[in-house]
């Protein structure tokens, strides 16, 4: 989930200097309603990849596989950093006041996201979802230093850290521990807090520091004039070129390269169940280190320069296409996005409730009932909360926890 979810911020006609607050999501005429729906569609993503199945009995991906795991998580943490640069005026942070209401918001978001993620994960079997709100929680922390950045260093940063950062975590997780892939939890972050910590950057299921790619473009996304339909369809044809480029490599390296027979040929010590789901499905958020060709796959969530791309591609496209929608004036169209957009103006309550749903004595259907009641249920209680009560409960929280830092680190 989302830490775009957590962010009730919206852009403005004008940079505000200051990280909070937010308008009031009631008023659409303050949003950029593409982002909103944006949002949605990873909220319904997120939720597909929990509810139904990923995979089929033989192992091979199923629809929801192929379109939703992977894509969905990228997309929120791609809206995290547009989500970042509505906090923070859309613009770059400069120093003095600014900086410290900045920091002081972002990491008391994280604090709230984090607690509320940890106590999740703590009720939430791993094998029902895996928890991503504590990654989120971190990925803020990292957002205080990018919110300083110059929007060309961000665009480098990004370049760089999707092909370097995937290549250390190689380097450094051969000398680390096994991961537990448990879903993170107080008891944890009392019991094991350094394992805790490396699980949340680097092993766990959602690596923070391979996912700062996605906060960097996103930032910079943020950053630029969303209301216009150039950058709108820059976005969606340049995000589906970059996906079909980086799969294209992959499969270039996999095969003709000699990838796929190099992996096989070093990963006999390994489970063959394990390296056929890390080469379909995907691994845990990692690929193992038995040979530098595991860096050329690009299945969901194996956080290698390919799917980094891939999952990026498809985030943009996703975002550049709901973006142009805003442009279509039409009444159908505006019935349809009126509940997506509302629902992904409170992704991190609808998320937290979508984890308890299914981990919990209410979920009596089946896979695909279960989902559309959920889908159903997260649409009509969007929209109706929208018109009635506004921001989200949780979004409320989190902004309110932000605003109250930043205005006792610089009143």
């Amino acid at each position: 989930m989302t830490a775009a979810a957590v962010h009730d911020a919206e852009p403005r006609t004008e940079p505000v200097p200051a990280p909070d607050p937010a308008p009031d999501p009631a008023r659409s005429e303050g949003r950029v309603l593409g982002v909103d729906a944006a949002r949605g569609v990873a909220l319904l993503g997120m939720m597909a990849v929990h509810a139904l199945h990923v995979a089929d009995a033989e192992g091979r991906p199923t629809w929801v596989g192929t379109v939703a795991l992977g894509h969905a998580a990228a997309l929120f943490a791609v809206l995290a950093g547009v989500g970042t640069a509505f906090l923070t005026g859309r613009a770059r942070v400069r120093g003095g006041a600014d900086t410290r209401r900045a920091a002081a918001s972002l990491t008391a978001r994280a604090i709230v996201i984090g607690v509320l993620g940890l106590a999740v994960g703590g009720v939430t079997d791993p094998e029902v979802a895996t928890v991503i709100l504590p990654s989120y929680a971190v990925l803020f922390l990292l957002a205080i230093p990018l919110v300083l950045l110059p929007t060309p260093v961000l665009v480098g940063g990004a370049v760089l850290g999707a092909a370097g950062f995937p290549v250390v975590s190689h380097l450094v997780r051969d000398r680390l521990p096994l991961p537990e892939l448990g879903n993170p939890s107080l008891s944890w972050l009392v019991t094991d807090p350094l394992g805790l910590v490396r699980e949340l950057f680097l092993t766990g299921s959602y690596p923070a520091l391979s996912w700062l790619p996605y906060l960097a473009v996103g930032l910079v996304v943020g950053r630029a004039r969303l209301r216009s339909p150039r950058l709108a369809a820059g976005l969606a044809g340049g995000g589906v070129a970059l996906a079909a480029a980086a799969a294209g490599t992959s499969a270039l390296l996999l095969g003709p390269g000699g990838g796929l027979a190099r992996i096989t040929a070093a990963s006999s010590g390994l489970d063959p169940a394990v390296v056929a789901e890390a080469l379909t499905i995907g691994p845990d958020g990692t690929t193992p280190t038995t040979t530098w060709w595991w860096l050329a796959v690009d299945s969901p969530h194996s956080s290698t320069p390919p799917d980094l791309a891939r999952t990026l591609g498809t985030a943009l496209a996703v975002l550049g296409v709901m973006l142009l929608l805003d442009r279509v004036r039409s009444p159908v169209l505006a019935v349809v996005r009126a509940p997506l957009a509302a629902a992904g103006a409170m992704t991190l309550t609808f998320y937290t409730l979508h984890v308890l749903f299914l981990d919990s004595p209410v979920d009596v259907y089946g896979p695909v009932t279960g989902y559309v009641v959920q889908v159903v249920a997260v649409l009509l209680l969007g929209i109706a909360w929208r018109a009635s009560a506004g921001r989200g409960p949780l979004e409320t929280l989190a902004s309110a926890a932000g605003a109250r830092a930043a205005r006792w680190v610089a009143p």
